[in-house]
């Protein structure tokens, strides 16, 4: 009884508690499971009797615990001998009853067989096994009191060489909170938190090689659309990708804790083209207008630091935008042309990442949505030059009681590297407190251990793939775990192209799963097959549009972008967005292809037999447009004939950037009466590039019989003047001879009668001039339709 008087003051109760843990102790040891199993929760028994012998009242736990327990610290995750372990964290009282006299305790299990029995330990729940008993003694913290919603910090240091560790490997530990309730007045274990403890302290002679995956991906920001300016300033749909630039953001903490680590760079170049794009003068969407972007600043800093951290290191370059391999799969293939995208987005890859970060990245890699594959999925991923799909265990499936390598032959050349599972899947859910994130990290390096020590006398290459998208707290967890490796006691790290050319183990799987088997879940976010028939169709539109462009490639290029990004993969779950973002492509480009237009014209009227038919071209574009024709139309040929007797007519158009040119057709009328008249532009293979126009024209041919009469009036009036004429001749003639005869001079008769036509030339029947047609160039031009009442030259 001494030693409970000095642990807990002298007293009945003191006593009682150090009987039953003496007990506990004297019973064997048994497993830790429900103890150690999350959270522990208040006795399911009830009270004791007076009489009953309550020394050896067993510790049981209901389902649901009283008391949290997290586990916030944890140092060193990995102890040798002579270290000292330090645990930390926080307690809260969750019930409705104040807990008194508790102890904070170090609890630590057996020895974990494998690493089944870790996922077993894990999954436990405290009502399925008895507990371990607690270190007790000094190692304990003690809490005279916890009020209901209150939380206590506590702080527990342990020499390692007091854990009872004896051989090498796994073994589960926890910490409890025991005390007791006004309605349960005797000592149980009222919460708990379990983690695990690897336990190796000298090096393995053969160690595990590690790879481990370190993604720079990031959802679509950059849209098709630019500036109209020179520079082509480029337009973000939002500015959501500085937060992740700025310090603590998720990208920021990839670079910085990624520099200090041995891992390999998996990147996607269009990361890299968005925030080189951001560094420079760039545009943000806002409502229906845009706003200057203001983090060139923080881009810059951002692009430096991954330059320095990514030289002399391992850096692999998925195909640019990451396209979906299993989208393209199972719906894209049934769409003409959506995998003639894929190539052209392997070779930009390379191009972008050596321009921006001056290294020369690895493309030979292809990695499909969490590591799952079916014979469609590899066939598209090989299809643009890779030869290594990134696959993972829970797809491509061993039968064996140990992980065997990560590379093996799968068929065709094709190596897959296939990422362990459990290691791959460890740092998923919310891991921003730093108790979720302590958990993450010891169970890594227990399951890290545990694969180590199935075959300690051969050495393996492990692959880990996280998730495309860590968050900062998963990124700062697995940075964590990493360190956690340090020392290479039993791992030493490898980088991707090592661990892909590795000898295969002959007993690893080699068979590629059926489609049948590829995961629902995964199926229910790929992009549906109207997704890639609308980039399809967006692609003809651009071809049709690029055809006509002096200078294509200031289209080509930002649109080929973003029809790579609109099959990317970080658009799995955001179908909505998705849909938002393949019809914003399109409807830009619609846009640009309507600044070629016809100028409308309102009604003509066609005077004679012949006359001239304007039709305006404008174009609004910065550069000259070419290879166009424009196709004028008669709706009723015998009535109206175009260019000599054509019922359609042709002519090639080239209109300079900002101007507007007017093309001439000659109309010839047979009959009278309105005709109908289109105006269509179209490529020169024939494609039809705009809407038509219509207008009508009106002919009024002259008659036969009329242009006999006029041509009658004519001949009259000339036969008149020549009568005239002859009658003022012969009078001026007898004048002047009369003038001679009697000597006179210069005639000075009587002024000539009426009928001489004296001071009257002929008349010139004007009838105003008609308009003419415009220049051939005329500027800007005015896209306003003509007047109406329009006349059109003959």
């Amino acid at each position: 009884m001494a030693d409970a008087a000095h642990f807990r003051g002298t007293g009945h109760r003191a006593a009682r508690r150090w009987l039953r843990r003496t007990a506990s102790l004297m019973a064997g040891a048994p497993l830790l499971a429900g103890a150690l199993a999350g959270t522990a929760a208040p006795a399911a028994h009830a009270a004791p009797s007076p009489g009953a012998a309550q020394a050896t009242a067993p510790e049981k736990a209901a389902g649901d615990s009283t008391v949290a327990v997290a586990l916030n610290t944890l140092s060193p995750s990995a102890p040798v001998k002579g270290d000292t372990l330090t645990v930390s964290g926080t307690v809260t009282n969750r019930g409705k009853a104040t807990v008194n006299d508790a102890d904070v305790d170090l609890r630590v299990g057996p020895r974990l067989s494998g690493r089944s029995a870790i996922d077993d330990a894990a999954s436990e729940s405290l009502d399925t096994a008895t507990q371990v008993a607690p270190l007790g003694g000094k190692y304990r913290v003690k809490i005279a009191n916890l009020a209901p919603k209150a939380r206590q910090d506590f702080a527990l240091s342990v020499p390692v060489g007091d854990l009872g560790l004896d051989e090498d490997g796994v073994y589960q530990l926890g910490v409890s909170l025991s005390g007791e309730t006004a309605q349960e007045p005797w000592d149980h274990v009222l919460g708990i938190q379990r983690t695990f403890l690897p336990w190796q302290p000298d090096p393995s002679d053969k160690k595990t090689k590690l790879t481990f995956l370190w993604p720079l991906i990031s959802k679509v920001h950059l849209s098709a659309q630019t500036g109209a300016d020179e520079q082509q300033t480029p337009i973000f749909d939002n500015d959501d990708l500085a937060a992740d630039l700025a310090p603590g953001g998720r990208l920021q903490q990839m670079v910085a804790l990624g520099s200090q680590l041995p891992v390999t760079w998996v990147i996607d170049p269009d990361l890299l083209a968005t925030v080189d794009a951001m560094t420079h003068k760039y545009s943000v969407k806002k409502g229906n207008t845009t706003v200057p972007g203001k983090n060139q600043q923080l881009a810059n800093q951002w692009l430096n630091s991954l330059e320095k951290a990514v030289q002399n290191q391992k850096v692999v370059a998925l195909p640019f935008a990451d396209p979906d391999l299993a989208s393209l799969a199972h719906t894209g293939r049934s769409v003409s042309g959506s995998l003639s995208h894929l190539q052209p987005a392997t070779q930009v890859a390379a191009t972008t990442v050596d321009t921006i970060l001056h290294v020369t990245p690895s493309t030979d890699f292809a990695w499909p949505v969490e590591g799952a594959i079916d014979p469609s999925i590899v066939d598209v991923a090989t299809s643009a030059g890779a030869d290594k799909v990134i696959t993972r265990s829970d797809s491509l499936t061993d039968d064996l009681p140990y992980t065997p390598t990560a590379a093996r032959p799968i068929g065709g050349g094709t190596t897959a590297v296939d990422a362990d599972s459990r290691l791959s899947k460890a740092f998923q859910g919310d891991l921003t407190t730093a108790a979720s994130s302590t958990l993450a990290v010891q169970r890594f390096l227990a399951q890290s251990l545990a694969l180590a020590r199935q075959q300690p006398d051969k050495e393996r290459s492990i692959v880990v793939a996280p998730q495309r998208m860590p968050d900062a707290g998963q990124v700062q967890a697995m940075a964590a775990a990493l360190h956690g490796l340090d020392s290479e006691r039993w791992t030493s790290p490898e980088n991707l192209t090592d661990a892909a050319s590795a000898t295969p183990d002959p007993d690893a799987n080699t068979r590629i799963p059926r489609t049948s088997h590829y995961p629902r879940s995964l199926r229910r976010q790929e992009l549906p097959s109207s997704a890639f028939q609308e980039i399809q169709d967006t692609q003809d539109l651009l071809t049709r549009f690029t055809d006509i462009l002096s200078a294509p490639d200031r289209v080509e290029a930002p649109f080929a972008n973003a029809q790579e990004r609109s099959m990317s993969t970080s658009w799995r779950g955001d179908a909505k967005n998705a849909s938002a973002y393949r019809t914003g492509v399109r409807d830009y480009l619609t846009g640009l292809k309507g600044e070629v237009l016809l100028v409308p014209k309102s009604d003509l009227t066609l005077s004679g037999a012949s006359a001239t038919i304007p039709v305006t071209v404008q174009n609004k574009l910065l550069q000259d447009v070419q290879h166009l024709v424009l196709r004028l139309s008669s709706s009723k040929p015998t009535r109206l004939k175009l260019d000599g007797d054509k019922a359609v007519a042709d002519q090639p158009i080239k209109v300079g950037g900002g101007h507007s040119q007017s093309v001439k057709f000659t109309g010839t009328g047979n009959a009278n009466g309105p005709v109908e008249v289109s105006a269509q532009l179209f490529t020169e293979d024939g494609h039809p590039y705009s809407q038509k126009m219509t207008f009508q024209v009106k002919v009024s041919e002259i008659t036969p019989t009329a242009m006999l009469v006029i041509a009658s009036g004519v001949l009259l009036l000339a036969f008149a003047g020549v009568k005239m004429y002859s009658r003022r001749k012969r009078a001026a003639a007898r004048r002047a001879a009369a003038g001679a005869a009697h000597g006179n001079g210069p005639d000075n008769g009587p002024e000539e009668g009426p009928g001489d036509g004296s001071g009257d030339g002929p008349a010139n029947g004007s009838g105003g001039e008609q308009p003419s047609d415009p220049g051939v160039d005329t500027g800007p031009g005015n896209p306003a339709p003509s007047g109406s009442g329009e006349k059109v030259d003959r």
